[in-house]
């Protein structure tokens, strides 16, 4: 969910109609009698918003007294792509989000309306029926004043706070509700590491890796991690599989899967102070380590001379935010320390590798027309040029200068 973008006759598919709302309508605005105007733009430019087309449809509807009321809804739609196709037949990320807002976000919310607290984890989502491919549908949060921070910039000290506390509220109450209800179902332990997507998540990471290497070959200091990063580069799938074994002696949580800057919205109050925080895309949710959270936030979207300064400073913030909402669920079992948690970061460090030459290249990348899921992952000439900009341009040069010696020192790059 990002800033409005022009509308795009051509990516928006026919069969987005009026009629198709009209039982959403009259279950959610009171008084509805019919639609008055009914228009769909595109939600997203490109470069904000990957895995996903992201719509935003907007109608006015005449209600049974006669008045006008503006009311929206931000529309997820698949990409028709081969590669996207081929993605969605292992592991189809609607079926799993439309699962996340109905069952998940509800049973997580109820644990802390038990306990007399009322939290929030993110927008209503909504059924459309005679929808002709998958979809989520989901209220648009622009109109109670919710939007993005800025990916580019980096989140301050406030914003990052207010984003740890809410990931602290979700893990907690994750850990109670798999310590009194048991296990979460096998597609939420295995997420998109499963062994049916082995092959393509391969060709994927062969796709960056290349080019990654490329380009790290002239970042400054290189030479303490070079080496490393080169025998690094035929073994990530491996090490990424062998990560996201769950070990049920650790600190596990649900991960949210993908949170960054512009899967976060914040709310403002009059004087710019935030009021609220919701995650937005639960499409990558997996029951495993917290570490995978926390490296993917925190050295994706914080900013950059906050990234590492105050790396365990923003830990230390989170586990107190974690064990107070473990003790407000009443949670039975010893209450994880913050060396576990430490201990998980090190383990786990690979995580941060990822991020940093993953999703972070993509969050810190100046706004362009070539940025696509085709061209992050696609084998081709305009693919490998986005791919080479995302590595190459100077912000980016200037985190992961700072962020691989950090890892590298670590261990963050050693194979077992």
């Amino acid at each position: 969910m990002a800033e409005n973008a022009e509308q795009a006759p051509s990516k928006i598919p026919d069969w987005i109609k009026a009629n198709l709302f009209e039982d959403v309508l009259k279950s959610t605005v009171k008084g509805y009698k019919k639609v008055k105007s009914f228009k769909p733009v595109i939600g997203s430019a490109a470069g904000e918003n990957y895995a996903t087309i992201m719509l935003r449809v907007e109608i006015e509807v005449e209600l049974e007294d006669g008045k006008i009321k503006p009311v929206s809804y931000m529309l997820k739609l698949p990409h028709q792509t081969e590669v996207f196709q081929k993605m969605m037949e292992t592991t189809n990320i609607f079926d799993i989000e439309r699962n996340a807002y109905q069952k998940i976000v509800p049973e997580l919310e109820e644990l802390y309306k038990n306990n007399g607290v009322d939290i929030k984890f993110g927008a209503h989502s909504y059924d459309l029926k005679n929808a002709k491919t998958d979809y989520v549908l989901l209220e648009d949060l622009r109109p109670y004043g919710f939007k993005n921070a800025n990916r580019l910039e980096g989140l301050d000290q406030q914003h990052t706070d207010r984003v740890l506390q809410k990931l602290s509220q979700w893990h907690a109450a994750s850990i109670v509700r798999v310590a009194t209800k048991g296990p979460y179902e096998e597609s939420l332990t295995m997420g998109f590491f499963k062994e049916e997507n082995r092959q393509m998540m391969a060709e994927m990471n062969k796709a960056l890796s290349q080019i990654f290497l490329k380009c790290c070959s002239t970042y400054e200091g290189n030479e303490t991690y070079l080496e490393d990063v080169k025998l690094l580069q035929p073994r990530i799938t491996d090490e990424i599989f062998k990560m996201a074994k769950v070990d049920p002696l650790e600190l596990n949580v649900l991960n949210h899967g993908d949170c960054w800057s512009n899967n976060i919205m914040f709310q403002y109050d009059a004087f710019g102070k935030i009021k609220e925080v919701y995650l937005v895309d639960y499409q990558m949710p997996r029951w495993g380590t917290v570490a995978q959270d926390l490296l993917y936030f925190l050295l994706s979207s914080t900013k950059l001379e906050d990234k590492l300064s105050k790396f365990d400073q923003n830990i230390k913030f989170y586990h107190d935010n974690l064990v107070e909402h473990l003790k407000l669920l009443k949670y039975s079992k010893p209450l994880p320390t913050l060396r576990d948690l430490h201990l998980s970061l090190f383990k786990y460090g690979f995580w941060g590798y990822c991020t940093a030459t993953g999703v972070m290249a993509a969050v810190l990348l100046d706004p362009t027309d070539s940025a696509s899921f085709e061209n992050f992952l696609g084998d081709t000439e305009e693919g490998s040029d986005f791919r080479t900009l995302m590595y190459s341009n100077a912000r980016y040069r200037k985190h992961i200068q700072a962020i691989l010696p950090w890892l590298h020192n670590r261990g963050a790059l050693e194979t077992s």
